[in-house]
């Protein structure tokens, strides 16, 4: 009696580049999409929540306006696809922080320059449970006299630039904190968030 062949089915196709990735975020995390048609709306929705029963407040919701539409504006010219900006509070303190997420085409540097004078920085490798290795950058900075939001307090910021699956490209995290007292708790926030990193 002769044994069944078995013909063994070898799977030799290469599955396609993601084409899109997942994040979780805080629920008090507000996200500004930085598409030029898209960013005004999302910030004016965030004024009007920052702002909610302060009808006096005109010169301060148009300055924040301002202000965050330079953002929005600088984060999309450096590649950003996202703004996310956080809206907690201990209190009376708000945790300000917040995440730019940049896409970095094949070839072209991850921009992991320090400006102003950095107190400490720290480099090394890690592991994204769902997205891969990635390279992470801790700086501590103080910025200059003439910061284009007119911030004076040390800015703490951590870098996660992770490649993105069958590509040259990579992803690129941005979390900041000015909340100097505070920095080691919201790194580990930032941590948690950027494990949460996964492709689609």
């Amino acid at each position: 009696m002769t044994e069944p062949v078995v013909e063994a089915v070898v799977d030799n196709e290469v599955p396609p580049p993601p084409t899109d990735y997942g994040l979780i975020v805080p629920e008090d995390w507000f996200r500004i999409p930085l598409e030029p048609d898209q960013w005004k709306r999302s910030i004016r929705a965030l004024v009007e929540r920052v702002f909610d029963g302060q009808d006096d407040a005109v010169v301060l919701k148009r300055q924040l306006t301002k202000d965050l539409c330079a953002r929005a504006e600088e984060g999309y010219q450096n590649g950003g696809v996202e703004l996310y900006l956080s809206t907690m509070s201990i209190g009376p303190i708000p945790l300000s922080s917040s995440l730019i997420v940049t896409v970095i085409p094949p070839g072209e540097s991850l921009g992991l320059t320090v400006t102003g004078k950095h107190h400490a920085q720290e480099v090394d490798e890690v592991l994204l449970p769902f997205a891969g290795p990635a390279v992470r950058r801790r700086t501590r900075t103080i910025p200059e006299d003439d910061d284009a939001y007119g911030n004076q307090l040390p800015v703490t910021t951590v870098d996660y630039a992770v490649q993105v699956p069958m590509t040259a490209a990579s992803l690129l995290l941005t979390f900041s904190t000015s909340l100097d007292p505070f920095a080691d708790a919201m790194v580990e926030l930032f941590e948690a968030i950027a494990k949460s990193l996964r492709w689609a």
